[in-house]
């Protein structure tokens, strides 16, 4: 039994009327996130690759587009605070990425980052959306960087939050352990436990109201994750090669931004350095008080950092 809402069918759902927007309301004014009253925000499915794929949707579609993909054992979810910040002025969709969050397990086990990449550029084909900022978060971040390098020219620019071609891999496999340990639970509160313990930086509300996105409730009682179990050993065995390399990042095109978290243990400032003075127009900015998962555990300072970059690359004058 699925813990949230979503858009069972084709037909968009407004989540503005849920339970659950309200609950992001308040997690907002606790943080701080400024944000227009009530954006336009809806879940729906699409087909893509002959697979359904869930999104967030926010903001208007006339406005400049933005595409978010999340990291991995994450959902579109994990960026509802960035989406409702930015939904004044962008148009957001935010993908559950095959076999997260309410998107469609893959039939075939298929989680190559070429794979995530080839439907995130089918994504911005469907819907339409010309030359969308791109912003990827861990192996969203590499799904992105595939994408900028096999279709060249799709993307206006990009925005790398903690990942490079050069990661920690102490830090990768602190991460996996996490998530080989976050499998399976008798009680809900035990996971927000564990989550506490591995993420110090958010408080104990908010992972309480986000909780909803990460777990199922399996028919016996026990609370699992919605993420596809065979992803954890695939994504460690795919990772070395669906990695970019930097020779191959210095032939992005774009402007891209290189975000680090001041304590991650993904990305060294050394590598996040060379990352940036690789590509031909890198800029690189570090966010303080946070980790690996920058967005969510500051979302005000990751904001800060972003926005600056994202309008002076959008499509609208600013």
């Amino acid at each position: 039994m699925h813990l949230n809402i979503f858009a069972s069918g084709l037909e968009p759902l407004d989540m503005t009327e849920t339970e659950e927007f309200e609950s992001l309301v308040r997690s907002a004014a606790d943080l701080g996130v400024k944000h227009a009253n009530v954006p336009r925000y809806r879940s729906l499915n699409v087909i893509l690759r002959h697979h359904r794929f869930h999104l967030l949707e926010w903001g208007e579609p006339d406005c400049s587009p933005l595409v978010l993909l999340h990291g991995g054992h994450q959902s579109a979810h994990s960026w509802d605070l960035v989406s409702l910040a930015l939904a004044d002025r962008f148009h957001v969709v935010a993908l559950d990425q095959r076999g997260h969050g309410d998107s469609e397990w893959a039939r075939d086990q298929d989680y190559a980052i070429d794979t995530m990449a080839a439907d995130a550029f089918s994504l911005i084909e469907q819907l339409g959306m010309d030359a969308p900022i791109i912003v990827g978060h861990s192996m969203g971040g590499m799904v992105t960087m595939t994408v900028l390098k096999n279709h060249p020219g799709v993307a206006r620019a990009a925005v790398l939050v903690d990942v490079a071609p050069e990661v920690s891999l102490e830090g990768a496999a602190s991460i996996r352990s996490f998530v080989e340990s976050a499998v399976e639970f008798l009680d809900v509160n035990e996971f927000v436990e564990r989550v506490r313990g591995y993420d110090p930086f958010r408080s104990k509300e908010h992972i309480e109201r986000t909780v909803r996105y990460n777990l199922l409730e399996r028919a016996d009682g026990k609370y699992v994750s919605k993420c596809d179990p065979t992803i954890v050993g695939r994504a460690a065995d795919d990772a070395p090669r669906g990695r970019v390399s930097l020779a191959e990042a210095e032939q992005f095109a774009c402007p891209v931004l290189v975000v680090r978290g001041q304590y991650s243990n993904i990305l060294e400032p050394a590598a996040a350095r060379r990352f940036a003075d690789a590509l031909a127009r890198g800029e690189l900015v570090t966010v303080g008080d946070c980790g690996h998962n920058v967005h969510s555990q500051n979302t005000v300072g990751f904001l800060h950092a972003v926005r600056p970059f994202l309008e002076r690359h959008a499509t609208f004058p600013v």
